[in-house]
């Protein structure tokens, strides 16, 4: 499995960005702008609060069977790699749900002086926040489900054929 790539997580959110920002503006032209849910951050920060507990939890686990402790809990395999799959599938979503919020969010500065379009630029922006911590989980946990790098996969290892 391929590593997750800061560059196409950024491209997604301000492609994301962007294209809503347009999306609001044009919609908010026609008639009136659906608001931002309440729920959208704290979902984010649920999910995020997930991935990262995930990862302490492989982690130490890991980290008990390095120093071959007795009670240590094996990690099954199949099990890290379908957190880390969790983990880029969350990522990739975040940054696009992240990316529509803030497009969202920047259109709604314009209109700070009206009550209800601050509150939402304000769940617009904490969802976005929540969104990065989600990414930044994602990228722990697959940090810590990252295998060793094996010598014979690098070249460093192999000799030539005679």
């Amino acid at each position: 499995m391929r590593e997750l790539r800061i560059r196409v997580l950024a491209g997604v959110f301000v492609v994301a960005g962007v294209l809503s920002w347009a999306g609001a503006r044009l919609w908010n032209s026609i008639g009136t702008l659906p608001s931002v849910p309440l729920a959208a951050p704290i979902v984010l920060a649920v999910i995020a609060a997930i991935l990262l507990a995930t990862a302490l939890s492989i982690r130490a686990r890991l980290k008990a069977q390095r120093e071959r402790r007795p009670e240590a809990k094996g990690v099954d395999p199949l099990m890290a790699a379908r957190a880390v799959v969790f983990g880029h599938a969350s990522a990739l979503v975040a940054a696009l749900v992240a990316g529509m919020y803030g497009g969202v969010g920047v259109f709604l500065l314009e209109s700070l002086d009206i009550p209800a379009r601050r509150d939402q630029a304000i769940y617009a922006g904490f969802s976005v926040l929540a969104g990065v911590g989600i990414i930044a989980a994602a990228i722990f946990l697959e940090r810590v489900c990252k295998l060793p790098e094996d010598d014979e996969h690098n070249g460093a290892g192999a000799a030539p054929a005679a």
